[in-house]
């Protein structure tokens, strides 16, 4: 009996030290969390391009292409950068090019949303447009 007292406490121990103080449960319940937090981020910057997709006239099938498009971009990440120094949910390149749209490009997503939208008109007419030429060029 104390040998099983002895390893309970080793490997609560163990699980103490790896979690950086956080038990096991709270390190997976912090994780739940954070992805909880990430999900409703996704789901806000979804809705927002949602109206602003609508606004433009544009149709449901169209907001469906952006969705995938901007899903294998930046996964509706108003904060996803790249080393080649793309920035934001459409993946500016350069980044401080959403300038344009607000000085607060960086951390909000309404003012991305905006220039990606433009870009996209501009570029190639629709989302799904944008979606052909990024499955085909995996770029857009």
């Amino acid at each position: 009996m104390p040998m099983l007292r002895r390893t309970s406490a080793l490997i609560l121990s163990a699980t103490f030290v790896a979690t950086g103080g956080a038990t096991a449960a709270q390190a997976q319940s912090s994780q739940t969390s954070s992805q909880a937090s990430t999900q409703r981020a996704t789901d806000k910057n979804k809705a927002i391009a949602k109206h602003m997709v609508a606004k433009r006239g544009w149709t449901k099938a169209q907001y469906r292409c952006l969705v995938r498009l901007w899903s294998r971009e930046s996964g509706w990440n108003h904060r996803a950068g790249s080393g080649s120094g793309a920035y934001g949910i459409p993946q500016a390149l350069p980044g401080h090019k959403m300038a344009t749209k607000g000085r607060d490009w960086r951390t909000n997503p309404r003012t991305q949303i905006a220039w990606g939208l433009g870009y996209i008109k501009q570029r190639y007419g629709s989302p799904c447009r944008a979606w052909a030429h990024f499955q085909s060029h995996h770029w857009y």
